[in-house]
C-alpha cells in the first residue's frame, strides 16, 4: 500500500501542473491573479507554518471546482510554507477511492494535508459548504434527466457555475475561510 509520503513524492509540483493544463488554465490563472489572502491573517499563517504541513491535491484539469479552489489553496500555501503536489484523479483511483465524497463519489478537488512524517492531519474538499449550496440551488432548477431539454439546460447551468467560480469573489472568500477552518484544526 502506497503511503501518503509516497503519494506526495509522486505528485506533480503545482507550477508544472498549471503549465500543463489545457482546459481551465486561463480561469485558474485569473482566480490566482485576482485573489489575495487577508493581511490580518498573519498569526494564522504563522500557526500553520509551525505545523510544517504539505498538501496532496487530487485534481484534474477539466474540473471547475479545482479551477476555483486550487489557486486559493496555492495562495494560502505560499503564505504558510505548505509545499503542494498534484495527483491526477483518473490515473490514481487507488488514492482517490480513499477520499470519496459521501463514501461514493469521486468528487474533486480533495486537499490532503500531511505533516513531515507523512501523517494525515486534515482533509478538505471538494467544496466549501456555501459553494455547495450555491451549486445545488442552480441545479435544483434543472428538469428531470429524462426531459429532452435536460442536457441543454445542464450546459447552461455549468456555464453559470464556471462564470461564478471565475468571477465571484464572495465564493472565493467562502473557499478561503473553509480551507482556513480546516487548517486551524490540522
Amino acid at each position: 500500500m502506497t503511503t501518503l509520503n509516497e503519494w506526495f513524492e509522486k505528485g506533480i509540483p503545482a507550477k508544472d501542473f498549471i503549465d500543463s493544463m489545457k482546459v481551465h488554465k486561463e480561469n485558474l490563472q485569473s482566480v490566482y491573479d485576482q485573489f489575495s489572502v487577508a493581511v490580518e491573517d498573519q498569526s494564522f499563517f504563522q500557526d500553520v507554518k509551525a505545523k510544517e504541513l504539505r498538501a496532496i491535491v487530487i485534481t484534474e484539469d477539466w474540473c471547475g471546482d479545482a479551477m476555483m479552489n486550487t489557486p486559493i489553496l496555492l495562495k494560502i500555501a505560499e503564505a504558510t510554507g505548505i509545499e503542494t503536489r498534484m495527483i491526477l484523479r483518473d490515473q490514481n483511483l487507488e488514492l482517490m477511492d480513499k477520499y470519496l465524497t459521501n463514501g461514493t463519489s469521486r468528487s474533486i478537488p480533495i486537499f490532503i494535508f500531511i505533516d513531515k512524517n507523512g501523517e494525515e492531519k486534515a482533509v478538505w474538499g471538494p467544496r466549501a459548504p456555501k459553494v455547495q449550496e450555491f451549486v445545488m440551488e442552480l441545479r435544483s432548477a434543472l428538469p428531470p434527466k429524462e426531459d429532452e431539454s435536460f442536457e441543454a439546460e445542464q450546459k447552461e447551468v455549468y456555464k453559470k457555475i464556471t462564470q461564478a467560480f471565475t468571477e465571484n469573489t464572495n465564493l472565493w472568500n467562502e473557499v478561503y475561510n473553509s480551507i482556513k477552518a480546516t487548517l486551524k484544526n490540522a
